[in-house]
């Protein structure tokens, strides 16, 4: 998922300690952008959000904005390479007329050069095939003076729900146990390397931050269903060629005995970078 700021000013200090990790919860991002809407002046400037992010999943339907104070902007423009997820996201946000909606790949996004102050990708960085030519795209449509904003998971070890289910499945699955989540959201969490690929993209003044913060879910069931069901982990699971119900139930099992019954929360960290 990728924003694209024209014509506005954003206070990027802010931006990053407010541009945090949300529980997994399809649509929920559908309020960030509503944020951003709602703090946009009347100016006849423009703001455009792409989203593009290869999740293959499409559990962040309609995430836009970490709520970072934006003025100037009263046109947005979401893009994302998976159309349904655009058409999910356009039903939570149809109240809004400056949001227009656009089906588009991050990693070719359809801007001129020199286009935009700001560029904002949430949690979608860990799915690009080709991370070093999508962070050039954005290097590309900013203006000189311009930054790029962007979150990924931490490593799953700080990610306590992740790190649970994960585990479950490994017992559940003892032969072939499924590693997405290790492998692709939670699999791009080396400072070192997100340094070293933004300077391979021309970024030189680069900035890494951890954030930790909690997720909470009403239940075990409800937290393991958002990951077994709700992310790309379920077409490992269905792969294996067993029931996706009795999966789900083994792993909020194993959360309830983690976390307790009833309401459960979990620690979670990602990382926050800004570059210019």
């Amino acid at each position: 998922m990728r924003i694209e700021l024209e014509g506005c000013h954003v206070d990027h200090r802010q931006a990053v300690h407010r541009f945090h990790p949300r529980s997994l919860r399809p649509g929920d991002g559908a309020a960030d952008l509503r944020a951003l809407c709602a703090g946009s002046g009347g100016e006849s400037v423009e703001a455009r959000a792409a989203i593009g992010a290869r999740s293959g999943g499409g559990h962040r339907c309609g995430d836009a904005c970490a709520g970072s104070k934006i003025a100037g902007a009263n046109t947005h423009r979401a893009t994302d390479l998976n159309q349904p997820m655009l058409d999910h996201a356009r039903t939570r946000m149809s109240d809004d007329p400056r949001i227009i909606w656009q089906q588009a790949d991050a990693q070719a996004l359809p801007f001129e050069d020199a286009r935009f102050d700001a560029v904002v990708c949430q949690f979608g960085a860990m799915f690009f095939p080709d991370r070093v030519g999508a962070y050039g795209q954005a290097r590309r449509m900013m203006r000189p003076g311009g930054h790029f904003l962007f979150n990924v998971w931490g490593a799953i070890e700080d990610n306590e729900f992740a790190e649970e289910v994960t585990r479950a499945l490994g017992h559940f699955f003892p032969a072939d146990p499924p590693r997405f989540m290790a492998r692709t959201p939670h699999g791009y969490h080396d400072a070192d390397a997100i340094r070293a690929d933004l300077h391979a993209a021309g970024f030189r003044d680069i900035t890494i931050e951890p954030l930790d913060a909690v997720s909470a879910a009403s239940s075990p069931y409800e937290a393991a269903a958002a990951y077994c069901q709700g992310t790309p982990l379920r077409a490992e699971i269905e792969a294996r060629g067993v029931s996706l119900e009795e999966a789900t139930r083994y792993v909020a099992n194993a959360l309830g005995k983690r976390f307790g019954e009833g309401s459960v929360s979990g620690r979670i960290r990602a990382l926050v970078v800004e570059a210019a």
